[in-house]
């Protein structure tokens, strides 16, 4: 069932989902949040991420993406979780947080448990891809990432949220760029 959720058309358009070890609420803060930015808009400039659609939500980011022609989409999101997760820890660290002892005790049992070398792990393995092949996939997937905000009772509208490309589908501008589809 794994192999099903796995990127193999790096030409194509897919729906990924990056869920924070156990469901833990990182990003209930703007510098947790920004970081997912700046990763997204260092990847979009320098490992040829397109970016046409992001939510980042209390404790997991949906987006849909592809990738300019010549670059691995693969390693690209591989390197942003690597990157993110390593910076999101020494943020933790860094800024006055009360669950600061929790949550790194959290990714460092995960660490533990799974054995994989690292002192802390932050994101759950894998990032479930969906190739988005029809229209109607794409706007339903689109809708969904959209209405997250709403569904989870933040917002009222979508384009409200503002760690979310909502606004740029309604012809404001957000947080970062995104390429409309």
């Amino acid at each position: 069932m794994a192999n099903r959720y796995k990127i193999r058309d790096e030409s194509g358009l897919y729906f990924v989902t990056f869920t924070v070890i156990g469901w833990v609420d990182l990003f209930v803060r703007n510098a947790y949040r920004d970081c997912i930015i700046d990763s997204l808009k260092y990847c979009q400039k320098e490992k040829g991420l397109i970016v046409h659609a992001f939510v980042i939500m209390t404790s997991h980011v949906h987006l849909i993406v592809s990738s300019k022609e010549g670059f691995d989409l693969v390693a690209t999101i591989r390197d942003f979780k690597k990157f993110t997760s390593k910076k999101l820890i020494a943020l933790i660290k860094e800024i006055p947080e009360s669950r600061r002892e929790w949550m790194l005790n959290k990714f460092a049992y995960e660490a533990q448990r799974i054995k994989r070398g690292s002192q802390y792990i932050l994101w759950k393995e894998g990032y479930h891809a969906k190739q988005l092949e029809t229209n109607a996939f794409i706007d339903e997937k689109l809708n969904y990432l959209h209405q997250n905000p709403v569904e989870g009772g933040f917002v009222s509208q979508a384009d409200d949220y503002v760690y979310s490309s909502a606004r740029n589908y309604g012809g404001e501008l957000g947080v970062m760029e995104v390429e409309l589809l």
